[in-house]
């Protein structure tokens, strides 16, 4: 007995005693801060950069403690920490600019740049050519989502007003989706909801469409083809709608226009 104790005493001395350069033991005495701040839910490593990997999982350490081993929770753990890696850095970015901690939200909105550019992007836009001014608000439609399969769906308003002197008809549409891994998907199609409607001067259109997901962010733009209707052989011109945001967790003001 007394030598094991001799020999443990020993270990522990020289533990203890040995050297160890100053940026080591401040890396270890970091790596164990992590260690204790992070709680993930699984075992595996999230397959992204260890920076946005830090944000998701602290999140998903305080919003999910004492409930790992609930398969649901698990997938909705992998969805956040992969394609919607983006959504507490933007949550922290918000609430410091509401705290006016100017210096933190920037430093979360460089996080997003490198994360996900798109959700920098508002849920809505505004955009005028010719005198034909397109605007845009997109929602996040919970109710017929389904995040854990994957399956986000989405709901946007577009208004069409005419400010110009001349009538227009809209023939054509033309979307450019993109997805938060940015995959993207060009759609082309005859009018609106089933009409080419004609845009008097001092007048507008209106109409609700959808766009379904398989990532809980992305982006979309496009143009509508129209023509002036007041003189015959007019040659079409492009209305360029600018590109918006489609987010689960939308604006400040989440209603359709």
């Amino acid at each position: 007995m007394k030598s094991q104790i001799s020999l443990w005493t020993l270990f522990v001395l020289h533990s203890f005693n040995s050297p160890r350069k100053d940026e080591e033991g401040e890396e270890v005495v970091r790596r164990e801060k992590e260690e204790k701040a992070v709680t993930v839910a699984s075992d595996e490593k999230p397959e992204h950069s260890p920076k946005s990997g830090l944000f998701v999982d602290l999140y998903l350490g305080i919003g999910l403690a004492g409930l790992q081993g609930s398969s649901e929770v698990e997938g909705l753990a992998e969805v956040l920490r992969g394609e919607g890696a983006h959504v507490v850095p933007r949550r922290l970015m918000k609430k410091a600019i509401e705290e006016e901690r100017f210096e933190d939200a920037a430093k979360y909105r460089d996080e997003l740049k490198i994360l996900a550019p798109h959700s920098l992007l508002k849920c809505s836009s505004d955009a005028t050519t010719l005198g034909i001014r397109v605007q845009v608000r997109s929602v996040y439609i919970e109710s017929r989502s389904q995040p854990l399969k994957g399956q986000f769906f989405f709901a946007y308003r577009i208004r069409i007003t005419n400010s110009s002197q001349r009538p227009v008809q809209l023939l054509k549409r033309h979307w450019i989706v993109t997805d938060g891994n940015g995959r993207t998907e060009n759609i082309w199609g005859v009018g609106v909801v089933g009409e080419q409607p004609v845009i008097f001067p001092k007048t507008g259109f209106e109409y609700s469409s959808a766009c379904p997901l398989s990532t809980p962010n992305g982006r979309m733009e496009g143009d509508f083809e129209m023509k002036h209707i007041d003189k015959a052989g007019s040659s079409t011109f492009n209305v360029a709608f600018a590109p918006f945001s489609l987010s689960i967790l939308g604006d400040d003001n989440d209603v359709l226009l």
